[in-house]
């Protein structure tokens, strides 16, 4: 657990790690990761190691595309426990009640919350081949996604969905009256000294505003909601600070940001490797969950290292899995 609300960085001897090994990480990601522009490894609630490249530094925020949805995640949790949503197992379609069902759409009414956070909702399209650029250019992504959930397969089968995610934001600022920037601010950013984003609003929802350069702050749709799927921009070290809140069981300091249960219940390993817009593994041994985005933006918790590993980096197709990097050049340096 983090020693005070503060970010500190300490020796790593003094965090069990071995200061050599991890001093050879900087070489390695010039050469097999070169599109990393930040990375905070942290042990025992202190940074051990932190640097930056491609003329980055620790004050460059970066978009963490679908690290999103992991942030996400953590908002619908407080939410429930606050009341604004019943419960994972409460109906989609109860947040969107002028919403006309079509008398063919049999699996529709019954896709609840959990489908949403696990992935499980039947959409029409083939497994990662997601047309999300044909949802970008509707004027009401909330219509399009609505009446394309429950079609072709079956509630229960894993299908990676962004719009899906989308939906998840969309509830969230009905049933809570803020969108997710706003309600991520008052509780999630501001209880962990993580950078509180401004409304920046959007100029168009061109490429660019939407995925590329002009990403600023948290993208929103043409309605307003926050990015349910991609959008969100943040620093290494937030990245970090919130993988952290997470290997607390959801706590800062004194205060319970995110209930206990619901990072337990996010995290736990199941046949999909996905919890709630988490993923999940166990290898040789070693449990983690990673939030993880496009380009090899990654957010790695290793509990019984009480490790988080955060990467920030630019997009690039096929990316080298960050995973390759954590096991071969940062759990070794574990000295205990």
């Amino acid at each position: 657990m983090q020693k005070t609300a503060e970010w500190q960085a300490e020796d790593p001897a003094a965090l069990g790690m071995d200061a050599g090994k991890l001093s050879e990480l900087g070489s390695e990601i010039i050469s097999g990761y070169s599109n990393i522009n930040g990375i905070v490894v942290a042990r025992n609630g202190s940074i051990a190691y932190e640097q930056y490249f491609n003329g980055y530094g620790p004050d460059d925020v970066h978009h963490v595309a679908s690290v999103t949805k992991s942030a996400i995640s953590a908002l619908i949790g407080i939410a429930i426990n606050e009341g604004h949503i019943q419960s994972v197992d409460q109906k989609v379609l109860d947040f969107f009640p002028d919403y006309v069902l079509d008398a063919a759409d049999t699996q529709k009414g019954d896709i609840t919350i959990r489908h949403l956070l696990t992935m499980t909702a039947p959409y029409p399209f083939p497994d990662w081949q997601e047309p999300l650029d044909k949802m970008c250019m509707q004027p009401d992504w909330e219509k399009y996604i609505l009446d394309m959930l429950g079609q072709n397969g079956s509630i229960g089968a894993f299908k990676y969905s962004t719009a899906g995610a989308h939906l998840l934001s969309i509830i969230l600022t009905r049933s809570t009256g803020q969108n997710a920037r706003a309600f991520a601010g008052e509780r999630l950013f501001k209880p962990t000294g993580m950078r509180v984003i401004p409304d920046y609003g959007m100029d168009s929802f061109g490429f660019e505003e939407l995925f590329g350069s002009k990403v600023r702050g948290w993208v929103q749709d043409p309605a307003g909601n926050s990015t349910g799927g991609w959008g969100l921009t943040m620093s290494p070290r937030d990245m970090a600070r919130f993988g952290q809140l997470y290997l607390n069981r959801g706590k800062w300091g004194d205060r319970q940001v995110i209930p206990e249960t619901w990072t337990v219940e996010s995290t736990v390993l199941n046949p999909y490797g996905y919890g709630y817009l988490w993923w999940v593994r166990e290898e040789d041994g070693v449990f983690a969950y990673s939030a993880m985005g496009d380009g090899g933006n990654a957010i790695c918790c290793i509990p019984e290292k009480d490790m988080v590993v955060a990467i920030a980096s630019a997009f690039m197709p096929n990316a080298r899995d960050r995973w390759t990097l954590i096991k071969e050049h940062i759990l070794p340096a574990v000295l205990d």
